[in-house]
């Protein structure tokens, strides 16, 4: 028998290509930048990729520790928070979004660590109520170049973080550099609250504080640009690592 402590298990979501001539395969595939991976394992976690399933989403999240839904280039559907669907709001995917909207649902019933990573963290209002700025150029033209020139491991911009929230606790300090690669936000966080903007003004992270640990933030903290990256991720893991030790995770 291993001597080892159990790593806690964390399912991360996956992105779905149709396939075709010239792609990866002609068939569906899932696809997911390997560092996901890579932050959950520095952090002192077990990923594991799950697939598109909604009808087996309460099932996967019972054998988790803990879950972190990625993000994407594609939007989130309006009718998710009550909205018309805008011009602005272009690629869809119906398929992972009811997959990714059934095991956020079932993570947060469990009360399981949550981190929504930029889609992610815009689903994650939809989740909780809130809504969605269907595009940011056109209702807030003067906002900062919320998809970033230069390449996604430098920072885009600076975010200010709110005190007295968990990310504040988790990061030490009031900025963080993030990169910034989304057309689209968070207008109203619903039944979570915000904990940190742009300097325009647009929401770049919010929490759930009925949940154990629900976090979502709109930069891609995977890169590990700024040393509150990884904090974040320490905390997640951290805080499954509490789920796996109580006795209610999979060991």
């Amino acid at each position: 028998m291993s001597s080892f402590a159990p790593l806690p298990l964390v399912g991360v979501t996956l992105d779905q290509e149709p396939g075709g001539s010239g792609q990866y395969s002609a068939f569906p595939w899932y696809a997911l930048r390997a560092n996901y991976m890579g932050a959950v394992v520095k952090a002192g976690g077990l990923p594991v990729a799950l697939s598109h399933a909604p009808c087996l989403a309460e099932q996967v999240v019972a054998r988790l520790d803990a879950l972190i839904v990625t993000g994407g280039a594609f939007d989130i559907d309006p009718k998710l928070y009550g909205t018309p669907r805008a011009e602005t709001t272009t690629t869809l995917k119906p398929a992972r979004t009811a997959a990714e909207m059934a095991l956020l649902e079932a993570a947060l019933k469990r009360n399981i660590p949550v981190l929504g990573i930029c889609g992610g963290m815009q689903l994650m209002a939809a989740a909780l109520e809130g809504t969605l700025i269907q595009d940011i150029s056109t209702e807030q033209p003067d906002a900062l170049p919320h998809e970033q020139p230069n390449p996604r491991d430098q920072a885009g911009h600076i975010v200010h973080i709110e005190q007295n929230t968990l990310l504040g606790q988790i990061v030490g300090r009031g900025t963080m550099a993030v990169n910034s690669s989304h057309h689209q936000a968070v207008r109203t966080p619903g039944r979570a609250r915000v904990s940190a903007r742009a300097e325009d003004g647009i929401i770049e992270a919010i929490e759930y504080p009925s949940a154990r640990f629900c976090v979502g933030v709109q930069w891609h903290p995977e890169f590990l640009i700024d040393p509150g990256d990884s904090a974040l991720f320490a905390a997640f893991i951290q805080a499954a690592q509490d789920e796996t030790v109580s006795g209610d995770g999979v060991w």
